[in-house]
């Protein structure tokens, strides 16, 4: 198989990133962005079909999850402050029919992220039809729809950061501390704790020197679709600039040309 790890960032001025969990008073957004709404993304730059064909066609899942489904992705926010955005609060007046049935307007607070900014990493096989074409269409900076961030009213664009001729995942672990440079998911028994009764299931190196200026930053974040409910899977994500333990090594590590690791799922 052709396999390529593609980065590139992509940016908008503002950005909404819904969350299903709640529908009154205020929409919350998620504060990174994920898996599903990233294929989304990279399913209108291709041209694939969405939530409405899906629902036309009575469908369970939309043509573009069904055919990039499979790819891994890494995300990493940048520009943001330890991993977390500025947002505000717009106010604004709905005055659609259908969403003012009582006669009345309906009045939406909406939480916005403000100038979000991700570096993407992409595992493609350029021998699959689809992922070969997102890699063309990437690299050429070409789109059938005009790609945007939750909202059709903050459109994005994206710049390419590199592309590397080889994706598997590193066979030698590290021998010493070392950093994942975008959002990982913390395996189920491992902790953060500096004073754990068991260093195994410790994922920070606690005796590295840089211990006074880092961040850790956590975000419950969508990984797919549930395959009964269609309604989102969930993993735990870590964002840090500290060391981790040479002895955890998550699922899905890959190092890059430039020596920095990453994790895509």
């Amino acid at each position: 198989m052709d396999k390529r790890i593609i980065s590139f960032d992509i940016k908008a001025s503002f950005g909404f990133l819904k969350k299903p969990d709640i529908n009154e008073g205020i929409y919350l957004t998620y504060n990174c962005l994920h898996k599903p709404a990233l294929l989304g993304i990279l399913g209108s730059i291709i041209g694939l079909g969405g939530y409405y064909q899906s629902y036309v066609k009575k469908k369970k899942e939309p043509l573009y999850y069904e055919m990039l489904g499979n790819v891994k992705v890494g995300i990493q926010p940048l520009s943001s402050f330890n991993g977390n955005f500025t947002k505000t609060v717009i106010t604004y007046n709905n005055s659609v029919g259908y969403a003012n049935l009582d006669g009345g307007t309906l009045i939406v607070a909406e939480q916005t992220i403000i100038e979000p900014y991700y570096r993407i990493y992409l595992l493609l096989d350029l021998d699959s039809e689809y992922e070969k074409k997102l890699f063309t269409y990437l690299i050429n900076g070409e789109a059938e729809y005009i790609p945007y961030l939750g909202k059709n009213d903050f459109q994005l664009w994206w710049d390419i950061n590199s592309v590397i001729d080889h994706g598997e995942p590193i066979e030698d672990v590290p021998t010493e501390s070392y950093i994942i440079q975008n959002l990982f998911i913390k395996p189920e028994g491992k902790t953060i704790r500096k004073n754990s009764e068991q260093i195994a299931d410790m994922i920070f190196d606690w005796n590295e020197p840089n211990n006074l200026n880092f961040y850790i930053f956590f975000e419950n974040l969508p990984v797919g679709f549930d395959k009964v409910t269609t309604n989102y899977s969930f993993s735990n994500f870590v964002y840090s600039n500290k060391k981790l333990l040479p002895s955890f090594i998550p699922k899905n590590l890959y190092l890059l040309d430039d020596n920095k690791y990453i994790q895509l799922n």
